[in-house]
Formats: C-alpha cells, sequence, structure tokens
C-alpha cells in the first residue's frame, strides 16, 4: 500500500523515486496522484517526506486537484537556464531537473525512475540527468520494483473502486449476452435486422459504447474470439468473424476507470443455443479446476502453489501443461491468475518461477483463470473471476455472474 512506500524505500535502498509522463493512462503517475489531465508531469517522492508534484503552467489546476505540494514548473525559467549552459536544451532541462530535486530536498542518493516517457528522449534525457548530478545514482527497476510491490496490497478505497468497476464489467457481459441471444439465426449464423451476419467487430463496438456509458475505459481492448481463434489464449478474435451457434466464443473483458484508473478482469466461455460434446466436455474440465481451485485458495500461500495445482489437475484428465512441457501451445498454456489493479498485470505472479515472495497476502487482489486450448480442433475455454483476499483472510469475488456455457437463444 502507499503507507508502506517509505519502509520499501528503505527495503530497497531508494533514496528518492521519480515519476514522470501524463497524469492519466500512466500507472505509476495516477497511483501517487490520483490522476488528471495533466499532458506531462514530473513527481519526486524522497523517503521520509511527502511527494512534490511539478506541473506544466497551464495546467497548474489540474496538478493542485491532487492535493499534494505543487510546484509550477515556469518558475524554473527554462530559457535563462538554457541560455547559461551555452544554448543546449537537453542541458537546460538536466539542470532544471537538478533544481527540481533540490527543491524537493535531495542532493544525493539513489532515485528510482517510473512512468511513460518516449524510449529515446528517456535515454537522452536520463544521461544528461545523471551526468548533470554526479551525486545521484538514477536507478532503473527491471521486473519487480518497489512500487510494484507497493501497489500489490490494496486499501478499502482501491477495492471499493475495483468493486464497482466489477459490477461495471458484469452489467455490460449480460448485456452483451442479451444482445447475442436477441437475434435470429440462418444457417447456424446469427443475423442482424438488415439480414447480413453479426460479426466479432459487431459485438466488440457494442462492448466499447456500453462500457462508456458506464464511465469506463476499454484501452487494452476486448478479447471476443470464436472457433479456432478461441483457441489461442490471447487472440483478440477477427473483427470480421460471423457469429455462429455452437461454438465456443471465449469473452475476456478487462476495462478500467475512465483515465486510466483501476481494472477489472473477468472471463467466460460461452456457445450460442447449444454446445457439441466435445466442447462441453473441455468445458467441464475446466469448470472441475476452476472450482477446485477456488475452494483451495489461502490467504498467505505463495501464489505459484495454485499454478502447480493447476497443472496437476488438468494432467490429471489427460491434458498436455506447461509444467510438463513448458513450451506447449494446447492444453493448459498459460498461469492460473495475476495480480490486477492500476495495471492488467501487476504482482503477485503466479508462474512455476515466481518467487515465494508472491503471496496472496491480505490485501492482494487476483484473478484465477484456468483455460484449455485446442486451435487446431476449433475450440477454446478460459474461465476468470477477480478475487480479493480480505483483511481477514477471507477470499471473495468482487463481481459474481453466472459460469454458464450455453446461452439459449431468445
Amino acid at each position: 500500500m502507499k503507507t508502506d512506500l517509505d519502509s520499501l524505500m528503505q527495503k530497497y535502498n531508494i533514496d528518492a523515486l521519480l515519476v514522470s509522463g501524463p497524469g492519466q493512462y500512466n500507472p505509476a503517475m495516477v497511483y501517487l496522484t490520483g490522476g488528471g489531465h495533466m499532458t506531462s508531469a514530473d513527481l519526486i517522492k524522497v523517503r521520509g517526506k511527502e511527494p512534490v508534484l511539478f506541473c506544466n503552467p497551464m495546467e497548474r489546476d489540474e496538478a493542485a486537484r491532487s492535493g499534494l505540494r505543487t510546484i509550477n514548473l515556469a518558475d524554473y525559467k527554462l530559457d535563462e537556464l538554457r541560455a547559461q549552459i551555452g544554448g543546449d536544451p537537453l542541458k537546460a532541462t538536466a539542470e532544471r531537473y537538478r533544481l527540481m530535486f533540490q527543491d524537493a530536498g535531495l542532493t544525493s542518493g539513489r532515485v528510482a525512475l517510473y512512468g511513460l516517457l518516449e524510449a529515446g528522449s528517456a535515454f537522452a534525457l536520463f544521461n544528461a540527468m545523471q551526468a548533470a548530478m554526479p551525486d545521484v545514482t538514477l536507478v532503473g527497476e527491471y521486473g519487480d520494483s518497489l512500487l510494484l510491490e507497493a501497489m500489490a496490497t490494496k486499501d478499502a478505497e482501491e477495492v471499493r473502486r475495483m468493486r464497482r468497476m466489477g459490477q461495471i464489467t458484469v452489467e455490460v457481459v449480460g448485456m452483451v449476452a442479451d444482445f447475442l441471444t436477441s437475434h435470429p439465426t440462418r444457417d447456424e449464423v446469427l443475423l442482424k435486422a438488415d439480414g447480413e451476419a453479426l460479426t466479432i467487430g459487431d459485438v466488440k463496438s457494442q462492448i466499447n459504447r456500453w462500457l462508456a456509458e458506464r464511465g469506463a475505459d476499454n484501452p487494452e481492448g476486448t478479447i471476443f474470439a470464436i472457433g479456432r481463434d478461441g483457441g489461442v489464449p490471447h487472440s483478440t478474435g477477427t473483427s470480421t468473424d460471423p457469429l455462429r451457434k455452437g461454438q465456443t466464443i471465449v469473452f475476456d473483458i478487462f476495462p478500467c476507470e475512465a483515465g486510466g484508473g483501476y481494472h477489472y478482469d473477468f472471463t467466460r466461455t460461452w456457445c450460442l443455443g447449444y454446445a457439441s460434446d466435445e466442447a462441453w466436455e473441455l468445458y467441464q474440465d475446466v469448470l472441475s479446476v476452476y472450482r477446485q481451485v477456488m475452494a483451495e485458495l489461502r490467504a498467505g500461500e505463495p501464489f505459484k502453489r495454485y499454478q502447480e495445482r493447476a497443472c496437476e489437475l488438468f494432467q490429471a484428465q489427460g491434458h498436455p501443461t506447461i509444467k510438463e512441457d513448458p513450451q506447449t501451445q494446447v492444453g493448459y498454456v498459460h498461469s492460473i491468475g495475476h495480480g490486477l489493479g492500476l495495471r492488467v498485470h501487476e504482482r503477485p505472479a503466479s508462474r512455476l518461477s515466481a518467487s515465494d515472495a508472491d503471496r496472496l497476502a491480505p490485501g492482494v487482489v487476483v484473478t484465477v483463470e484456468p483455460g484449455l486450448y485446442y486451435p487446431e480442433r476449433g475450440l477454446g475455454v478460459r474461465l476468470e473471476d477477480t478475487v480479493w483476499v480480505r483483511p481477514d483472510g477471507g477470499i471473495e469475488i468482487l463481481a459474481e455472474y453466472p459460469l454458464d456455457l450455453v446461452l439459449a437463444m431468445k
């Protein structure tokens, strides 16, 4: 949680954080400021001190809404700095950062870098900053980081916001189910009012509209994949594919609050009208693993223990898994779940190589999503819910929704 930041900075031997980039769709900035319409800003958090937000003068009111101490970048008179340094804009900007750190209370130490910047510009800028601040060491963390560790456990307000996103998500999922089942069919294909086939693209357009009407964004798109596409876990589906009765549809939706806030993550697999025996059997295998893993979840356990359990259960059913063959592209091919928050994928991790420190600690929000994939058979099945490990150790699905495979056509 944010209240752990100072202790985590001590643990990681970090004296300050620098978060750069826009105020929206920038998880680190949203986490520390609450978001806001800032096209570009910098936040400096010195260990043991409150964060300071440096803002564009045109966006000073937006920055002030964060409730943080703000400093207007115009106060540094960049044109004068450039003249003093010989006209080099990069060196002048690096000197401005040196002064910003000084005003935030840091003249030496280790500074961890976060945020969103264009890669080439960031590379040039951070090199220039390092040259301008020899007593400061800029630190880039790869993979796990102190900020991801802080973000792993959610406070009550974060959980409230994720629960609300879950309610919006399942409401829209229900609308999609009603939308699909209300269409007439001809030769197994769903038809629109004009007699043309209803397509994956048509459904996705409706999903985006319904989310937007409820104050949610869909920045990473939706997986709505039928037949063979549903057998490739992250295939988003082919927009021109028609919706057909009887084929498995993998519907994975992971929207967020407007502006790049907290996400929800949810998957159901449907067959319209009826399911083949083969699809039904595959679905029952996934459903049994989903229920078994859900029943066994315990607070404090390493998350990867449930990945091992899912592999064991699927293997006993006769399916290939990534435990026995890490390269398999059929059967069970991914992890049992992941942390969720301002990013779709956060800590804790559940992959077999994950650390024992990736635990189901009280406060974490994770997905549970077993699945089986056989693209050459035109089959894919996944079931996913988002669960919160409550402070009392209980496991709670944040937004309930039925687990039915077949949707009856109206």
